[in-house]
């Protein structure tokens, strides 16, 4: 089916999204009931779980998201890594959305799902079943277009202080040779008013990916900064959102991957051990 291109700009543009995006999601996942409260955390290992994951920029959404969609043998959709493919692509939406990310601005609802629509129809075609997503939803309105169309079992929202968030995304480095992410920022932050210490140690590149590293052309101080004051403006009302579903589940990161990664799978009821399918570093 050909990619929606008229979004949301008239009430029939938004039914045929709706119909288009209800059609890609429908999994047999899908069965409890909305008025359900907060799911319980039991190994959802067999099931087709549909999960979101919530947080500021750099967070680190991607990285957990992506190890708990290895783990449990679904597919891990960031709506992060669909734009900056349509970005790095000669397509018709490549120059409008480079200047929307370089103004530190979120992409709007049309284009978004424009792009998860896409990624949804391949994924169909493929046998694809249960996600996890991740960038969406960005905003009230995304949220309650996704709640319309499919049941989210669990909301998983990543925290970390706004002071740590800079610091970790202006270390953030990719190799432009095999695509790989890596950090070079070590973080020792102090904990006040009662809150924990946060240390996180540098992820490396190794030798064969020291000398290729870029830096994203989003991640500098201003653009991070303005990014996370408007997610504090337009994606916030998202966890009250969930919040009042039952659904949010709250989770302070107490360090880097080898602190945050065990405390996690504790806190959602996984082993990664009793999996064959175990997420690898």
């Amino acid at each position: 089916m050909a990619a929606v291109t008229r979004l949301f700009r008239s009430s029939s543009s938004s039914s045929s999204a709706l119909f288009y995006i209800r059609r890609s999601l429908s999994t047999s996942a899908a069965t409890e009931l909305k008025s359900q409260t907060c799911p319980p955390r039991i190994d959802p290992k067999g099931r087709n779980v549909q999960w979101v994951f919530l947080g500021c920029p750099g967070v680190g959404k991607g990285t957990y998201a992506s190890r708990l969609s290895a783990l449990l043998g679904v597919p891990h959709i960031a709506t992060g890594d669909l734009v900056r493919e349509e970005l790095s692509s000669s397509g018709p939406l490549s120059k409008q959305l480079a200047d929307i990310v370089n103004q530190g601005k979120l992409v709007s609802d049309e284009i978004i799902i424009n792009l998860l629509s896409k990624r949804l129809e391949m994924g169909e075609a493929k046998g694809e079943s249960g996600f996890i997503l991740d960038g969406f939803p960005r905003t009230v309105r995304q949220a309650e277009i996704l709640d319309e169309v499919t049941d989210i079992e669990l909301v998983v929202n990543l925290k970390l202080p706004e002071n740590v968030l800079l610091e970790k995304c202006l270390g953030r480095r990719i190799c432009s040779q095999c695509g790989k992410n890596f950090n070079l920022a070590s973080i020792n932050v102090k904990g006040e008013n009662g809150n924990p210490d946060i240390s996180m140690a540098p992820l490396l590149p190794p030798s064969q990916c020291a000398s290729k590293l870029i830096t994203r052309s989003d991640d500098t101080e201003t653009i991070i900064r303005e990014r996370l004051r408007v997610y504090n403006e337009k994606s916030q009302p998202v966890e009250d959102f969930y919040r009042g579903q039952g659904k949010l589940l709250e989770f302070d990161l107490p360090g880097g991957i080898p602190e945050s990664w065990p405390k996690l799978l504790e806190a959602l009821n996984l082993d990664e051990n009793d999996d064959k399918q175990a997420a690898t570093a």
